[in-house]
């Protein structure tokens, strides 16, 4: 009766609590129909939570996995370690010297030469930012990029570091030519070669692009040319042996540069090569790559409105509907070496589409006085069949462009390893005179700078001549003659009397002229009349007689010299530039004469007139 009893209590325990449970079940089911966004969020969290919890079982397992696999790496302690120095990476600076400061990418240890790597240290790679560089100078500029001279303040190296905006690669659709540049200088960077800059990393920010490379020193090659006005046959020689080297290496790693030109030869510490500049180069994938015409023969005035490289040297195939190739950079070549040469490229005129038509139809000359075998060199490069120029049946290397007679005696091999022959002022001989070259010489014992010091040497304020061929003595006073010994009243009549009778008056800014006449003003082997004149200031105006315009103007500074070298031709020396002009009537030395009395009576300095 007891165990009956027991039982029938037990099972309405149970029911009664089935009972329960129904209707608290029924009523969590209300409260959650009227509630479904806080339902949801709950579910959320619960996901969330069971995520966190694989995510820990995951990462427990690998880390017992890894410390079983270091303990087993120590116990073998027969085995053969090798330490792998890590790939290179766009993402880190390579090959920045070690800092408190900046975590470094940690070496990679191979066990046995097989199976899994760990680093041994399980330091992440660092990646680089802009505080990292002190940003210095701006050395050049392009369209949508600035090139900026930095330090790295963890090695105190200096770099060239090529700052591009983001909305302008976008605005202008730059992206590509971005890319390639990118791709084209990580192959070159690990090439070996050392006729190219070198790109060390690259990184960004929410507004701009960086390219941390190598710093050429000594800037590019143009102004050199356009200082001293013409190359002789041995820097010729030397500098288009480097470049032809560079186009080598370039072409072997199946790379075209498309935009060779002096602005993108730049020189290092050494006065060696460094070719720059790959936004327009072409990687050749496919050697049938074909791109599209420029300039359209049945309708020339329709073509695109950009080409790939620069006017004045873009090979006429990459202006017509044919097939690109290296060659294309022979034909750049050929136009360098003419413009080292001659003092400027081959193919010149005020238009774009002038321009492209002289190039599609060999329309250039050769100055009087141009190098017989740089002649023949140039004439076998500058070919409109890109296949018959010279060098590009040569299985290896550019063998045939090596051995023509104008390279010989040069090395090529050593070339890098060779003093270059210094740039000095020179005028090419021609059918009217000899071969002219300047005397004169910058000392290398005095301070560099313009600073207060400087400026007391310059002007000879501190008993010592500024001259660098007269030893060190009290400037004596010279006697003035002409103008610069009048008085302000006679000046003042004598600028009266050139208002009413000198048609050059307007041009020289109301200065009093001194001297003035017609000489011949050269660049290179090329020559233009010019009506030259020295005037109060001092100034040294020149102008063109036929159309009766001012064309520029020779700076003047206490480091400005003259130089005659018969008399017909003299030099006037500058800080940026070597001016050659040539007096028809064989002046030259009153010229001289003229302008060093100038010189010396407006900086109070001993006459130097160099000889």
């Amino acid at each position: 009766m007891d165990t009956k009893t027991s039982t029938y209590h037990l099972t309405h325990h149970h029911h009664h609590i089935h009972q329960q449970t129904k209707k608290q079940t029924s009523a969590a089911a209300v409260i959650v129909r009227s509630r479904p966004v806080q339902f949801a969020q709950t579910l959320a969290r619960v996901f969330r939570i069971g995520r966190k919890e694989k995510i820990s079982k995951k990462a427990a397992n690998k880390i017992a996995a890894a410390k079983s696999s270091t303990a087993a790496f120590h116990h073998q302690s027969q085995q053969q370690i090798v330490v792998m120095t890590p790939p290179p990476t766009m993402q880190t600076a390579t090959p920045p010297a070690p800092s408190t400061q900046a975590t470094q990418t940690s070496p990679v240890v191979q066990v046995n030469g097989g199976g899994q790597s760990l680093t041994a240290n399980m330091l992440p790679v660092t990646k680089r930012n802009p505080r990292d560089y002190i940003f210095g100078k701006v050395i050049g500029e392009g369209s949508y990029s600035t090139v900026y001279l930095a330090k790295d303040i963890h090695t105190n190296r200096e770099h060239a570091i090529k700052v591009c905006e983001k909305q302008q690669i976008i605005r202008e659709k730059k992206r590509e030519q971005v890319r390639r540049e990118k791709d084209a200088l990580n192959i070159l960077s690990n090439s070996g070669s050392s006729f190219f800059v070198k790109l060390y990393c690259t990184f960004q920010d929410a507004e701009r692009l960086y390219f941390v490379m190598s710093y050429a020193k000594n800037g590019d090659l143009l102004p050199y040319i356009n200082k001293v006005g013409s190359f002789d046959a041995a820097c010729t020689r030397f500098y288009s042996g480097e470049i032809l080297r560079a186009l080598e290496h370039l072409h072997d790693l199946n790379i075209m540069h498309r935009d060779l030109k002096p602005e993108n030869i730049l020189l290092d510490h050494n006065m060696h090569i460094k070719v720059a500049d790959f936004g327009c180069s072409k990687i050749l994938e496919q050697p049938d790559a074909v791109e599209k015409p420029i300039l359209n023969e049945n309708n020339p005035r329709q073509r695109s409105n950009s080409f790939v490289g620069t006017a004045q040297y873009v090979s006429p195939e990459l202006l017509t509907e044919k097939t690109i190739s290296p060659s294309s950079d022979l034909w750049a070549l050929g136009c360098i070496i003419y413009q080292m040469i001659a003092g400027l490229p081959p193919f010149r005129s005020r238009s774009e589409y002038m321009l492209f038509k002289k190039i599609l139809n060999l329309d250039y000359v050769y100055p009087d006085g141009f190098n017989a075998d740089a002649k023949d060199l140039v004439q076998k490069l500058l070919v409109l069949d890109p296949n018959e120029r010279l060098g590009t049946k040569d299985d290896q290397r550019y063998t045939s462009i090596r051995s023509h007679p104008f390279y010989n005696g040069l090395d090529f091999d050593t070339l890098h390893l060779t003093n270059p022959p210094p740039i000095y002022p020179y005028l090419p001989g021609n059918s009217e005179s000899q071969e002219l070259r300047s005397q004169y010489r910058v000392p290398d014992n005095l301070e560099p700078g313009l600073d207060d010091k400087q400026l007391t040497r310059l002007l000879g304020l501190d008993g010592q001549s500024s001259s660098t061929t007269t030893p060190a003595s009290v400037p004596r006073p010279r006697k003035r003659s002409g103008i610069l010994h009048m008085n302000d009243e006679e000046k003042q009549h004598q600028l009266d009397q050139q208002k009413c009778n000198s048609k050059w008056h307007g041009l020289v800014e109301g200065n009093l002229i001194v001297k003035q006449g017609l000489v011949d003003k050269r660049k290179g082997l090329f020559a233009r009349r010019r009506m030259l004149m020295l005037t109060m200031g001092p100034h040294l105006y020149y102008a063109d007689p036929a159309s009766m315009t001012l064309k520029g103007e020779i700076p003047w500074s206490p480091q400005l010299r003259v130089e005659p070298k018969n008399f017909r031709i003299f030099f006037v020396h500058t800080p940026n530039r070597t001016y050659y002009l040539e007096d028809p009537e064989g002046f030259a030395l009153e010229w001289c004469k003229a302008i060093e009395e100038m010189r010396v009576n407006t900086y109070g300095v001993a006459p130097t007139t160099c000889t």
